[in-house]
């Protein structure tokens, strides 16, 4: 899961079978040490491709993305849109006589 912000590694790993945690056990949930901005995981336990059992723990070591503010807001969209989708809001309705 290395280079996956930390709220897409918590979903594929929950769709595995597999629990996500910072290792600290009284800590505050990776949730909380992950918000607000965008974290990526950067080291994980056990290593990529080795067999675990469902209900294994995961360890993961994770940092925020410079820049990344947490605003929450996902600018620029992708996919773009359509160049003329947006025309409506830009164009200013002409009062008929």
């Amino acid at each position: 899961m290395i280079g996956v912000d930390v709220g897409e590694a918590q979903r594929v790993a929950r769709a595995s079978g597999l629990v996500l945690s910072s290792g600290a056990q009284d800590g505050p949930p990776l949730s909380e040490l992950t918000w607000p901005g965008v974290w990526v995981v950067t080291a994980q336990l056990p290593p990529a491709r080795t067999a675990v059992d469902r209900g294994s723990v995961v360890l993961v070591e994770f940092e925020r993305l410079p820049g990344a503010g947490g605003a929450g807001d996902r600018e620029p969209r992708r996919p773009l849109p359509a160049p003329d989708e947006l025309r409506a809001e830009r164009e200013v309705p002409q009062d008929s006589p």
